[in-house]
């Protein structure tokens, strides 16, 4: 974390890590007489939106939950239609992505998603991987008790292969098992739509984690709703359960 003086922010704490849970397209889109599609396509300005902010503010990891496992159980129509808008985000913006130095990283059971959009994953990834100023971590088909259960299962065969003992396993190396074991735990945890819950996301890896709760919902989340919760963040005092 950093502490950075802006014009917009004053002298503030910036997270080093910032994870979202994007959440009330389909309510955008009623209060609107709308189809809820409609609240998705209008997410993705809510998602540049995101990435501006925080370029300015410096944060450097991203992480934003744009598919939970749980989202499969959705009616056909509305999981092709989220396909669809994942097509051509990728493609979109895949060039201004690479042009702003950004990394992009994908965590979930992508194996789920169709094969195009395998391959542009792919693809993404190998585009972005030398980039540094900002590391875009977007959660795809994730779930994490099933991440955790990965884990676990992963640590008990190297019990079985004899590469270790019940005794070795401690939290450093459960959460080096996790599919984030290269991202720091994240300092904010933002959930639009006034919802306070997790939702299967992040259980381990926010332990310690600040969450703030907005009420505006997603399609309408801008850069000042960012900012607006980096300063309610760097008003808090982590005392990581010490006086």
């Amino acid at each position: 974390m950093t502490v950075i003086p802006s014009a917009e922010t004053g002298a503030t704490i910036i997270p080093e890590h910032v994870a979202i849970i994007m959440d009330g397209n389909g309510r955008w889109a009623a209060k609107r007489s709308l189809k809820r599609l409609r609240g998705h396509e209008q997410g993705a300005e809510a998602v540049r939106e995101a990435l501006k902010g925080c370029e300015e503010l410096g944060v450097r990891y991203l992480t934003l939950f744009a598919f939970s496992s749980e989202n499969w159980s959705r009616p056909i129509e509305e999981i092709n239609h989220l396909m669809g808008l994942f097509r051509y985000f990728f493609k979109k913006e895949i060039k201004a992505i690479c042009d702003a130095g950004i990394r992009v990283k994908f965590i979930g059971n992508t194996s789920k998603l169709p094969q195009d959009i395998q391959d542009l994953i792919e693809e993404i990834k190998v585009l972005t991987k030398d980039n540094t100023k900002l590391i875009l971590t977007l959660a795809l088909s994730y779930g994490s008790q099933s991440e955790i259960v990965g884990a676990v299962k992963a640590l008990g065969e190297k019990i079985k292969a004899g590469e270790l003992s019940p005794e070795d396993i401690d939290e450093n190396m459960v959460a080096r098992h996790l599919e984030t074991a290269d991202l720091p735990e994240p300092d904010l945890l933002i959930r639009t739509s006034g919802e306070q819950r997790l939702s299967n996301f992040l259980l381990w890896q926010c332990a310690y984690t600040e969450f703030v709760f907005l009420e505006v919902l997603w399609p309408d989340f801008r850069k000042q709703d960012l900012i607006a919760a980096v300063e309610e963040f760097g008003s808090r005092n982590r005392r990581y359960g010490a006086l």
